[in-house]
């Protein structure tokens, strides 16, 4: 696993021993990143259920402004800062041991850029997807990608919230979804 491009480009991420967290592939990565290269430099990012932090960690590479890692295994907690430091990007990040559904719930700052990674079958992307949208924590135009099995759609989502597009990569999708400027709050996208 490794940096695809930016300040950090080439740079080895460490792994998590084990089957409980699952890495995103760098076929989905590449994806992911491609349709969004225009909207990660200078943005404040969110990795919820962040494992080995590399996509708050490619978004840093690629000159976001900041972010915020959040996972609840003191394994992957440790691991996130190895990473930000291997790739000298910690000077930009903050890095959170905890639930990141309980973090969604004291949260006072937006976000312009969030991911979402949970363990598939535990239904925490629906739940963080709700709780985003009901806190209102991404600011006007901001984005939500969240990774999910391929088979399994997830919710629309009410103004100013709209899905841009699902993406499917063999058996995994990723959803992206916008949320429209203020001047458009209320109404239908």
């Amino acid at each position: 696993m490794r940096v695809i491009t930016g300040s950090a480009r080439g740079r080895r991420l460490k792994e998590l021993e084990g089957m409980e967290t699952r890495p995103t592939t760098d076929r989905v990565k590449e994806g992911m990143f491609s349709a969004l290269q225009f909207d990660i430099e200078g943005r404040k990012v969110l990795d919820l259920f962040a494992g080995t932090g590399q996509l708050g960690i490619e978004c840093l590479s690629r000159g976001a402004a900041s972010a915020v890692f959040v996972d609840r295994r003191a394994d992957a907690v440790r691991l996130i800062r190895e990473n930000l430091q291997a790739t000298g990007l910690q000077d930009r990040a903050r890095v959170v041991a905890g639930d990141s559904l309980e973090f969604l719930k004291t949260l006072r700052e937006p976000f312009d850029l969030i991911f979402l990674d949970p363990p598939y079958e535990a239904g925490l992307v629906e739940l963080a997807i709700a709780h985003i949208a009901g806190f209102d924590i991404l600011k006007p135009h901001g984005i939500i990608v969240a990774e999910h099995p391929a088979e399994r759609l997830l919710p629309v989502l009410e103004a100013p919230y709209r899905i841009h597009r699902t993406y499917r990569y063999g058996k995994i999708g990723v959803t992206i979804y916008h949320r429209t400027g203020n001047e458009e709050k209320g109404k239908e996208s």
